[in-house]
């Protein structure tokens, strides 16, 4: 045997050993699928996944007591609860509102009731007044032909207005109707100098209030409204018949 045939026998026979050894590489064979089995496979195998998901959750809400059908009707009920709530709300809101009503018209009428209490107390201390000025009469004639001014108040209103009450009277009988009129007569400073203001002036409106038309007494009173930056002093009121002063009062500020 040459060499040549000798060295091809023992490369064969080492090939041999090594294709038999564990060292060998293994040679696998793959089949090719179509596409549509596999795609089938695809859809089958999320099928049966999503069946198992649906079975877990299903299986977990048992679990948890959750059934859809009790929880349907705990909803209805809760609205029917909802509703009813909402009902008595509004008839609550109405019943309020009729009440709020109710107390406004009571406030109002009790604030009528205040202004006719505070009415009459004023009319009350102006008879008191009155009376105390008949209780104060003596049976003779006061004053020439019996005609006096019996009290005279003058309140500051403002700076420029007085508040003026006097009360005339007729002593003795009065069988006779006294007619005349009062005049104010106001001692003032303006502009640094003194200064006499006659009221009333010569509008016919002014002049109706300062009428005197009485047998037993008459309440006379107003506001005055001096001009601006006048300061009064003092207040002097008459009685005139015909022209002629009767009789006088003089009060200070």
């Amino acid at each position: 045997m040459s060499s040549s045939s000798q060295f091809s026998s023992t490369l064969k026979y080492k090939l041999w050993r090594r294709r038999l050894s564990v060292s060998a590489p293994q040679l696998s064979v793959q089949r090719q699928v179509p596409w549509p089995i596999r795609l089938l496979m695809f859809v089958a195998t999320l099928t049966v996944g999503g069946l198992i998901t649906l079975w877990v959750v299903g299986r977990g809400n048992s679990t948890a007591g959750f059934n859809p059908v009790a929880n349907l009707e705990q909803i209805n009920n809760f609205r029917d609860q909802i509703e009813k709530l909402r009902t008595e709300r509004d008839q609550f809101s109405s019943t309020v509102n009729a009440a709020e009503s109710q107390i406004n018209m009571e406030r109002s009428s009790q604030q009528q009731l205040l202004m006719q209490v505070k009415t009459l107390e004023s009319d009350n201390a102006r008879l008191k007044e009155d009376l105390a000025f008949f209780e104060s009469l003596l049976p003779a004639d006061t004053g020439p032909q019996g005609i006096s001014i019996r009290r005279l108040k003058v309140d500051t209103l403002a700076p420029n207005q007085l508040r003026y009450q006097l009360l005339a009277m007729q002593g003795g009988k009065g069988e006779r109707q006294f007619i005349g009129n009062v005049q104010l007569v106001i001692t003032a400073i303006q502009m640094g100098k003194s200064v006499m203001i006659t009221f009333p002036d010569l509008k016919p409106a002014e002049l109706d209030k300062f009428k005197l038309s009485f047998k037993h007494y008459q309440r006379v009173e107003g506001v005055l409204t001096l001009p601006e930056g006048t300061v009064a002093k003092t207040v002097q009121a008459r009685v005139l018949e015909n022209g002629q002063i009767r009789t006088q009062l003089s009060v200070n500020l």
